[in-house]
């Protein structure tokens, strides 16, 4: 969904907060937000207020692989810019205010540091990002393009730097770079204003290089109260160096066993070191490390290093002592401006945030006091506060009697050409549902709350457990049965459906574990092949699946670890598959057998080579109606208009919507105006769903409908009641009518172009058509669904109750019961969605009551949020005025779409007050 189009994101997470096992933190210098990156590449936005209460606000997707360290980029506090890496080697550069992506790169070395670096050239300041990692340099990246500028490099053994500390000269113009190897050799470049400027690639070497014996060095830190101390720590010891000459002043080994992961001075006399298991120390430093005594650098030289033990007086423990997957993540920080807080934070696998506010003076208290936690939340405590719970896509459907929560929504497909939603659940389940209707449940109020078992739905039951996957193969290619939909489960089997009956048509019982995907081959592989559909199963199996054929024609079960990827040889009849210890498998889809096993840099070949392959390109249909799909595609809506009178397309597009059967030969607007997107940041999560609007699309097709309305001279009111019962079976009753006279006394002048099926294959689809009919679920208008459930959850409820009024009352919109999590979708496809507990957070700072934050906080988010928001429902109003007989009033509950005058006046009249407000 990335692109120039105006796509709007409505998330419906569920009760169940999404995994987020924290890697990496970073606290804003305004101490109002808190920025942590986890290990599923998500990145979620903390908001945090001076009374140190946390809230989480938003989440951040784009990245692909584990988030290894973030950092501000950028020093005003306007533009509040972070920058994140991840182990793949990406990088993007955020604002923090609206979750918007500035710019994203990909570098073929991973970061395991970066730290942001401002100069001055003459009156203009320019920021860079020093970036360290598994690579033997330091790249110097520009903070607005993220391109790398120049490298600090070793000209001398040199190696990959573990970490590094910029010192900052206020005497001369002169700053310094100091890094520490992996062999614990200590590095140090002088950056000058000449430096600074380059921005060519020539290498720039270090000045100095010394072994300091740190081996395996965790972080390094630079004294910022004294200027003259570098703090060094290592796994099993910690050490502080004159920032000078770089001699040892103290040196302190761990005892316990424990590992030391990072340190800062928090004070010139003083220091914290935590430990891996998320425990801290404060130690106070010995007189010989500190400038201002007598006894400073005394024990400089000697033997015994660090004769005086510093002295420990507070520590901080892990709030909670549940068992974690893998080590917090704890970091320090203080206000350089208000507030002057020194806080402590760790964030931990279970998506816990703790605080604890470090007090300047020591307490007269004896030896390892514990320091009391400030605040800690993680995202599920914040997910359980909310009032109303926060919505699942199905949660009415799904709700057991004496059970908490509702039954797992585990995964699911959406199909745009017949609105609906598949939803497979963890008790083996499918259920079948429009999708504009239940999300207008979720979100908003109305009649439909009353309404046991609404919207209507079907439940397919055949999987004994949980339902691991959902695939609708007719959507991705046409050569498959419209009718087929394949699930796979976690009890090995894969079940085969009739979409439109509901009927189990085959089981395919081939896998010895789960079904962990479900893929469709591409287009030119055998004709045999064509008609399959691939399994993969944690048994690290690959099954060929013909539909077809109703059998396995090709099972691949020889791996040794689990599979990572799938790819297609179509012209060698190759299956390629890749496993997690980077071996490579290549199997003959014909014969099922083993062509070779590689490894190392064949297997990256062989890999890269199937990617190389562009997919075939697709004849152009030589029919007329692709002028209609040319006229869509550049989206050109006065074209579309003039298109739209002109008899032929007017066939064309009637024929779009008739009926499923022609639905294959002609072509379709690329843009849906409604998708639904399941979305989960960790395979164990329950699915959350983003609704994604397409503005231009709905637009489009609300002024299609508009054009192959007839006129509505032709047709008397009395023949409109007498249609009730027709209307009541599919859509519009004129719509139908008009549909079958143009079909018959057309198609046999066009046949040849448009339905080029035979007579027995249409009388067969007319057949089954009539067979489903009476199983289907109720038809209704989408369209206008859609344009009801956007306008519903984009107006600004509760600024004005006197539109309010006229909004329900009179143009049937509805409103949202709970605040709405909308999203930004930005460069290269990066979203932000905003959690369901940001209203929390805006009602501490705002103090906002709920129906305030339903309006209110729709349009307090951020800028950006805001123009997408007014330009989306101005110019959806501006076409719903546009129309004859636009109207929501009544479209769900009623049996048949109105099109009286009255109704038509109303809208019209409310259409113009809702344009003068929004003027």
């Amino acid at each position: 969904m990335s692109g120039n189009n105006l796509v709007l994101p409505i998330v419906l997470w569920g009760r169940t907060a999404p995994t987020h096992c924290i890697s990496s933190l970073l606290v804003m210098d305004d101490f109002n937000t808190i920025i942590t990156g986890c290990h599923d590449g998500q990145i979620c936005l903390w908001d945090m207020t001076p009374e140190l209460e946390i809230c989480p606000r938003a989440m951040l997707f784009g990245h692909t692989a584990s988030i290894t360290c973030l950092s501000k980029a950028s020093a005003c506090s306007d533009k509040q810019y972070i920058v994140s890496a991840s182990e793949n080697g990406e990088m993007c550069l955020w604002d923090v205010n609206d979750g918007r992506c500035i710019e994203f790169t990909k570098l073929a070395c991973a970061h395991i540091g970066i730290q942001f670096y401002q100069f001055a050239i003459g009156t203009e300041r320019e920021g860079r990002l020093l970036c360290n990692g598994h690579y033997p340099e330091i790249l110097v990246v520009d903070a607005t393009s993220l391109e790398v500028l120049y490298s600090l490099v070793s000209k001398i053994s040199p190696d990959w730097i573990s970490s590094m500390s910029i010192i900052r000269s206020h005497r001369t113009q002169e700053d310094t770079v100091v890094a520490v190897s992996v062999t614990g050799i200590l590095k140090v470049w002088i950056i000058t204003a000449e430096v600074s400027r380059m921005q060519d690639m020539d290498p720039v070497f270090e000045e100095e290089s010394k072994p300091i014996y740190c081996q395996g060095c965790q972080s390094i830190s630079f004294c910022t109260f004294t200027q003259s101390s570098l703090l060094v720590i290592c796994s099993k010891y910690w050490r502080v160096f004159d920032a000078g000459d770089y001699s040892l002043l103290c040196s302190v080994s761990s005892d316990n066993d424990q590992a030391w992961t990072g340190g800062e001075f928090i004070a010139a006399d003083k220091v914290i070191i935590w430990t891996e298991d998320g425990c801290s120390y404060i130690y106070k430093l010995p007189a010989s490390c500190l400038p201002a005594s007598e006894h400073f650098r005394s024990d400089v030289g000697k033997t015994k290093e660090g004769s005086i033990p510093p002295l420990v007086y507070s520590i901080a423990d892990r709030s909670d002592k549940q068992l974690l997957i893998c080590p917090p993540v704890t970091r320090f920080f203080f206000g350089r401006r208000e507030p002057f807080h020194k806080l402590l934070i760790q964030g931990d696998s279970a998506g816990r945030l703790s605080l604890w506010g470090i007090p300047d003076t020591s307490p007269l208290q004896p030896l390892y006091t514990a320091l009391q936690v400030s605040s800690t939340v993680s995202l599920q405590e914040a997910f359980d506060k909310l009032t109303p719970v926060s919505a699942g896509i199905i949660d009415q459907l799904s709700a057991l009697p004496g059970k908490e929560g509702p039954i797992k929504v585990t995964a699911s497909v959406y199909i745009p050409s017949q609105g609906r939603l598949v939803c497979g659940r963890e008790d083996g389940s499918i259920i079948l549902v429009p999708a504009t209707q239940t999300a207008i449940v979720q979100l908003l109020q109305g009649e439909h709350m009353l309404r046991r078992g609404w919207p209507p739905h079907r439940t397919l039951r055949g999987h004994r457990n949980k339902v691991t996957c959902v695939l609708y193969p007719y959507q991705i290619s046409p050569r498959y049965d419209q009718r087929s939909l394949v699930s796979g489960g976690v009890d090995f089997s894969v079940i085969v459906w009739d979409i439109f009956t509901g009927e189990m048509k085959h089981i395919f019982c081939v896998h010895g574990g789960e079904i962990t995907q479900l893929i469709v081959p591409p287009e030119n592989c055998s004709t045999r092949v064509q008609h399959c559909v691939c399994s993969v199963a944690s048994d690290h199996s690959v099954g060929l699946l013909s539909l077809r054929e109703r059998k396995c024609i090709m099972l691949a079960s020889r791996h040794l670890f689990p599979i990572q990827v799938i790819k297609w040889r179509p012209a060698d009849d190759y299956l390629v598959v890749g496993c997690s210890d980077g071996s490579v498998y290549v199997w003959q889809m014909d014969t099922g057998a083993l062509d070779r096993c590689v490894m190392g840099i064949t297997a990256v070949e062989i890999l890269n080579a199937c990617d190389e392959l562009a997919p075939a390109t697709v004849d152009a249909l030589s029919h007329s109606a692709v002028n209609l799909k040319q006229a869509m595609t550049r989206r050109s809506l006065a074209a579309l208009k003039n298109m739209a009178q002109h008899k032929l397309q007017t066939l064309a597009t009637n024929l779009l919507a008739a009926d499923n059967a022609d639905k294959g030969n002609l072509p379709k607007y690329s843009h849906n105006a409604l998708v639904v997107q399941a979305m989960k940041t960790n395979l164990k999560d329950p699915d959350m769903h983003v609704l994604f609007f397409d503005v231009e699309a709905v637009i489009i097709q609300l002024l299609t409908e508009e054009a192959q309305r007839p006129n509505p001279i032709l047709v008397s009111p009395e023949t409109l009641q007498k249609s009730q019962a027709g209307a009541d079976k599919g859509g519009s009753f004129l719509a139908n009518k008009i549909f079958k006279q143009v079909k018959e006394t057309m198609k046999e002048t066009i046949k040849e172009h448009l339905l080029d099926e035979d007579e027995e294959e249409e009388e067969e689809m007319r057949r089954r058509e009539e067979k489903s009919k009476s199983l289907s679920l109720l038809e209704y208008n989408l369209t206008m669904d859609t344009a009801k459930l956007f306008m519903s959850c984009l107006h600004a409820w509760g600024l004005n109750e006197q539109l309010d009024g006229i909004c329900m009352e009179r143009l049937g919109m509805l409103r949202p019961h709970c605040p709405i999590s909308f999203g930004l979708i930005s460069r290269g496809g990066h979203m932000s969605l905003m959690l369901p507990t940001f209203k929390l957070s805006l009602a501490t700072g705002l103090k906002l009551t709920l129906t305030d934050i339903v309006g209110k906080g729709t349009y307090g988010v951020s800028r950006a949020v805001t123009t997408q928001h007014l330009l989306s429902i101005i110019s959806l109003a501006n076409t719903l005025m546009g129309m004859t007989n636009a109207t929501f009033v009544g479209e769900h509950m009623k049996k048949a779409p109105i099109f009286t005058k009255q109704a038509k006046h109303t809208a019209d009249l409310s259409s113009v007050n809702l344009a003068e407000k929004l003027k």
